[in-house]
């Protein structure tokens, strides 16, 4: 009877494995849908709770309630940002094509408009050869911007695809914001877990999702839309698309919005416009630099943040194995890591503890 126990066990955990698995591969086609529905929802969960109370304790109505809300501040926008990035990219990929943005002759005329201390500076420092500097920087450049383009052009054909994600999102949302804590109760109650360190790693996912969603997405949309609206004010070709750029740049840490506003701003001295250049410069010093400095203290409040080398390496690794969603995920694994192996390292050290201490006096 007990082997018979133990097949019929080993059977049914070797189905519980398949079935999980073949339910997670049916799942992950939608993935990303899922994921930002969950970011969404951990964000927007105050906002739900507020109206409510409101409402009497009607969830149906505080959750249509609040994805109307998520619509209005979030997805239309988000929406007619892509479709200004889309119009900005195919002019600017149509331009490369055809040969009239020439990068090289953009360079030649940068390298010819340089004052002489900043000529003097490049032969300082082994920079005199500017034909192959040049060649390379071109190369660079214009690599650069048919990434994006060509990136911004994809997300256009693929509008079929992206609807459909977002519908399935905004469809879970609904139901994440209406019956989240029983949801939540359920799986606390399915996963093998000790109570305590449940707890602890359902923290740290919360911790690490509204960090990212309101620490870091809250902020690169705040920086990207201050930098384009400030080169749209400079006269500055295609501010749509750098204000994408300098967002998606203020999300890795130690990168930033620099990386965009800098060269430009050195560009426009070097080309004689002078106020604009200076404009630029105090307003990426003292507007968008300070902008995360301000925000993220009032946005994230007392939560718990990763070192930034940390939350550097993750992001970018997580943008190459999932792309954008990358964003959320690189740093959620990274923090679940560092969970488990703190749980994992508390374990031993009591178990030390325990095995230390003396057996009490037997009566």
């Amino acid at each position: 009877m007990s082997e018979q126990r133990g097949l019929e066990r080993a059977f049914f955990l070797i189905l519980l494995a398949f079935v999980s698995a073949a339910f997670f591969l049916v799942l992950w086609q939608f993935y990303g849908a899922i994921l930002w529905a969950i970011a969404v929802t951990v964000v927007f969960r105050p906002v739900e709770r507020r109206i409510l109370a409101q409402v009497g304790g009607h969830r149906n109505i505080a959750a249509l309630a609040t994805l109307l809300l998520i619509i209005a501040i979030v997805i239309v926008p988000a929406i007619l940002i892509t479709i200004s990035l889309i119009e900005e990219a195919t002019l600017l990929y149509a331009r490369i094509q055809s040969g009239d943005l020439n990068l090289g002759s953009w360079l030649r005329g940068l390298q010819a408009s340089l004052p002489w201390w900043a000529t003097s500076l490049l032969d300082r420092f082994g920079l005199n050869d500017m034909g192959a500097v040049r060649e390379q920087l071109s190369t660079g450049l214009a690599g650069g911007i048919q990434a994006v383009a060509t990136q911004a052009l994809n997300i256009g054909q693929g509008a079929l695809s992206v609807l459909i994600n977002l519908g399935i999102m905004l469809y879970l949302t609904f139901f994440l914001l209406r019956d989240g804590p029983a949801i939540t109760r359920r799986i606390g109650e399915e996963v093998p877990l000790p109570a305590d360190v449940r707890e602890l790693l359902w923290g740290k996912f919360l911790t690490v999702m509204r960090a990212t969603m309101k620490g870091s997405f809250v902020v690169a949309v705040t920086q990207g839309a201050v930098g384009g609206l400030i080169f749209w004010g400079l006269g500055i070709h295609a501010p749509v698309l750098w204000g994408v750029l300098m967002a998606f740049l203020s999300l890795l840490p130690a990168v930033g919005t620099g990386f965009v506003w800098v060269p430009v701003a050195i560009y426009l001295l070097a080309t004689g416009a002078v106020w604009q250049g200076v404009v630029l410069i105090l307003c990426g010093i003292f507007v968008i630099g300070l902008i995360d400095n301000v925000l993220r203290p009032i946005l994230v409040g007392k939560d718990t943040r990763m070192p930034d080398f940390l939350v550097l390496i993750s992001t970018l690794g997580g943008i190459v194995l999932f792309g954008f969603n990358g964003v959320i995920m690189g740093p959620l694994i990274a923090a679940m890591f560092i969970a488990t192996w703190h749980i994992l390292t508390e374990q031993r050290r009591q178990a030390r503890e325990l095995a230390r201490s003396p057996d009490p006096p037997t009566p």
